[in-house]
């Protein structure tokens, strides 16, 4: 039997570094197309999530919906136990929206309190397939979810008593301050108190509830928030006249539902039924319902005109971060 001879140690070491750069060239080449189709198509850099949203609440014939107990009047819960605003109609034509694409016109609906933060991990273990609250659509935040259309533009201000002499930030300086844990406001709050060394005691409220009675017993001189969620907070107030939403407003703040990152077939039917609403001009009445004239059930009076920013944006619908 004739025996294979090993080639000389030359070419042995020749061969062995051709096949090395072969391989280092494959490789390179495959991780320069991965990469061009990640710039190409975002959504290819995010991990799809193990079972797409759509065909989990087919399977379960329900929907997780995650809502606020206090955020008046977008998510709350009224005296019956139901959960009701702004926020929750728009909601309500989404969840229409899923009967129909799934097929399930019985579809059950599962309501989880929500809070900021509980909020991001109950998304992103499935536990929530929608949260139809007041979130901030961040562009650090988009690294954890996805957001649907924005459907409200905010400003960040300050409520305080009619007679506390506060008329702007920089009256807090030395004062104590509430606003509300885990949100765009306790962060900015917390950063001005340390760039502009205003010797600011910040106090973090769990909720607006919270908020709202520490400014009334005093503890707090003003409540940092979104402007729209401070006018529902004087509107609940035992003498709402007493007290005056006042500063420059800090940040403009786009809210928008929240689903899992990596499921573009569940966003779009979200985003397909707000922009409908906006377009149609459905909107603008459930604007007007609850914030243009007395709040159904609490008959609370806002009087909180539709701003510029939001006309253009029910006009043109878009999913844009403003930070």
């Amino acid at each position: 039997m004739s025996r294979l001879r090993r080639p000389p140690s030359g070419l042995r070491a020749a061969a062995g570094t051709a096949l090395v750069r072969s391989v280092v060239s494959v490789t390179f080449v495959a991780f320069v197309a991965m990469a061009a189709a990640a710039v190409a198509w975002p959504g290819l850099a995010r991990a799809q999530v193990a079972q797409p949203t759509l065909d989990k609440i087919r399977d379960a014939n329900a929907i997780a919906i995650g809502y606020s107990e206090t955020s008046v009047p977008f998510s709350s819960v009224d005296a019956n136990g139901k959960v009701v605003g702004f926020s929750q109609d728009v909601c309500d034509r989404v969840i229409a929206a899923v009967k129909a694409r799934t097929q399930r016109p019985g579809l059950g609906v599962r309501f989880i309190a929500v809070t900021s933060q509980n909020l991001m991990p109950l998304v992103q273990n499935g536990s929530v397939d929608l949260v139809c609250g007041v979130t901030t659509n961040t562009r650090a935040r988009q690294r954890q979810v996805q957001f649907s259309d924005t459907f409200f533009i905010a400003d960040t201000r300050l409520l305080t008593r009619r007679n506390s002499g506060i008329h702007d930030f920089p009256d807090l300086a030395g004062k104590t301050v509430v606003t509300n844990q885990g949100t765009t406001s306790e962060r900015m709050l917390r950063r001005m108190n340390l760039d502009r060394h205003m010797n600011m005691q910040v106090l973090s409220a769990h909720d607006y509830g919270e908020g709202r009675r520490m400014l009334e017993s005093g503890r707090a001189v003003a409540y940092m928030m979104d402007d729209v969620l401070l006018a529902g907070t004087r509107a609940h107030m035992a003498k709402p006249a007493d007290w005056v939403i006042v500063g420059t407003p800090q940040s403009s703040e786009a809210y928008a539902f929240v689903m899992r990152n990596g499921d573009p077939a569940f966003r779009q039917v979200v985003d397909d039924a707000m922009s409908a609403l906006m377009r149609s001009g459905e909107m603008g009445k459930l604007y007007t319902k609850w914030f243009e004239q007395p709040t159904p059930g609490s008959g609370a009076d806002w009087r909180f005109p539709m701003s510029d920013a939001l006309r253009k944006l029910y006009a043109a619908p878009n999913d844009r971060a403003l930070d």
